[in-house]
């Protein structure tokens, strides 16, 4: 059967953004840094997720940010208060970050600083729940985010953020008392998209469950050959 114009052309773009994705990755793992794509829907708590993780993780971790927005500087500027590079990129009428996007962020943080010094990248893509986790970027792990808010059915709804995720933070758990949700509905759901998928229930007001993202993040690095050449003590502590 013939591929319709729309689909073959789908297809190309999706291949030649996966050689940008593998030439990000390949510098990624070259300077010792793991990049991780956090997504979600709008409002679902990305950037204050990252305002935490910059706030714990910044006096042991050399941390950068590549923020995506459509429209306005208003999350860079949030987190550059944490006095970390934040590459700010404005993708204009797309809906997603794709590795070209990242390439460029990429070359202006090589012009500003030396990469090796960097241990942890993490790339803020736009809000959506469907495009981003269609293209990648070179990370090394997807991270999706969904909030009480949003109701139990996305995941079925919306399937593919949650196919592609490693890392599913279940956001603003301190508002479900209020509302007729329910968490293991929601986990139940997620793990029918995706079986083996890392589940971590999430307030960035009250603070629960962020440890357990903190340490998922340190695991992340431990996984990186690179990473634990630069940091041997890294290694002693994961002995």
């Amino acid at each position: 059967m013939h591929q319709t114009f729309d689909a073959a052309l789908g297809i190309n773009l999706l291949h030649a953004n996966q050689d940008g994705a593998d030439h990000n990755r390949k510098h990624f793992d070259e300077w010792g840094i793991i990049c991780l794509n956090v997504m979600s829907s709008p409002g679902a708590g990305k950037t204050a997720l990252l305002e935490k993780t910059l706030a714990a993780l910044t006096d042991e971790l050399k941390i950068a940010v590549i923020e995506g927005d459509m429209t306005t500087r208003l999350d860079a500027e949030r987190l550059e208060q944490y006095g970390v590079p934040v590459i700010a990129i404005n993708t204009g009428r797309s809906c997603h970050l794709d590795s070209k996007m990242v390439a460029g962020g990429l070359h202006q943080l090589v012009a500003d600083y030396d990469p090796t010094e960097f241990d942890l990248v993490l790339v803020e893509n736009v809000g959506n729940l469907v495009c981003p986790a269609e293209f990648e970027i070179g990370e090394h792990a997807k991270v999706a985010l969904l909030s009480v808010t949003e109701g139990e059915d996305k995941p079925l709804k919306y399937p593919i953020m949650f196919q592609e995720a490693d890392c599913l933070l279940i956001t603003k758990t301190d508002l479900a008392p209020y509302l007729e949700v329910d968490l293991d509905r929601i986990a139940a759901n997620v793990r029918q998209m995706n079986p083996d998928v890392t589940i971590i229930p999430v307030s960035a007001k009250t603070g629960e469950g962020l440890d357990v993202w903190f340490n998922w993040v340190r695991l992340q690095l431990l996984g990186l050959p690179q990473f634990r050449v630069k940091h041997k003590f890294f290694d002693s502590v994961s002995a």
